[in-house]
């Protein structure tokens, strides 16, 4: 069950900061609305690696989608292509 207080709790921080443990928010809530929640770090991090994820996903799909509607290039174009560039591939 989710951890809920209101926002003026935070006088006494150290109390609120004892009821955050990871997988585990405390959401502060303002006005009876909820406008702020408090993680741990590691919860933090695996946030950022999901929105991560999302996006890389994302631009798979976009690339995916953009090879199906377009054409796709062989790897001989490719390389072609980036080593009229000076890239080397290989």
């Amino acid at each position: 069950m989710p951890e809920i207080v209101p926002v003026s709790e935070l006088r006494n921080y150290g109390n609120v900061l004892e009821k955050v443990k990871a997988g585990e928010p405390v959401y502060l809530t303002k006005n009876g609305y909820g406008m702020y929640s408090i993680r741990t770090i590691e919860d933090e991090k695996n946030y950022q690696k999901t929105v991560a994820m999302l996006v890389l996903l994302s631009e798979i799909v976009k690339g995916i989608r953009s090879a199906e509607e377009d054409r796709m290039y062989s790897e001989d174009e490719l390389i072609s292509h980036f080593a009229s560039r000076g890239i080397n591939l290989k």
